[in-house]
């Protein structure tokens, strides 16, 4: 009994111990608070994505009426913008702080803009929007986002501001 008890704890001490490091060199990969939103950054294939999950309304506004009604080709106007992958271009490669390359697409302005993305020592993401040679740039704080039984999800900051 006491040998088999051996087995199974060195398993799951060797999984979690695994998991923890794959957790470690995949920081990028999650949930993500914005200036405006929560966003989801996941592997999608080969890429990165960076979906809309929740964006900050009114009280009493739904958010998913919300709609990408500033999109520059107007056959997108009537999609929520909850949903929206928001980056394209970034080659996922696992433990990689810094991503360089891509775009990412502004609902606010309807424009898609080159972009750059950074995993920060503070544990933030730096995302940069570039249109010519002038860059801005948003740091987005990592959030833990934990799935309640009835369905619904809470959030708080997963790292605490210094």
């Amino acid at each position: 009994m006491y040998k088999n008890f051996n087995i199974a704890a060195a398993f799951f001490i060797f999984f979690f111990a695994e998991f923890s490091i794959a957790h470690e060199e995949d920081e990028i990969l999650g949930y993500w608070l914005t200036s405006q939103s929560i966003v989801l950054v996941s592997k999608c294939d080969s890429q990165l994505c960076a979906t809309i999950e929740h964006i900050f309304v009114d009280e009493g506004t739904d958010p998913k009426s919300i709609l990408d009604e500033n999109n520059r080709d107007k056959s997108l106007r009537e999609r929520p913008i909850i949903g929206i992958n928001l980056i394209e271009g970034f080659e996922y490669q696992k433990g990689l702080k810094e991503y360089n390359g891509g775009k990412i697409y502004d609902p606010g302005r309807g424009r898609t803009f080159k972009s750059n993305i950074y995993l920060l020592d503070n544990h933030n993401l730096k995302v940069e929007g570039c249109l010519m040679r002038l860059c801005g740039d948003e740091e987005w704080q990592a959030l833990k986002v934990t799935f309640d039984e009835d369905g619904t999800r809470s959030a708080v900051l997963k790292y605490e501001k210094n």
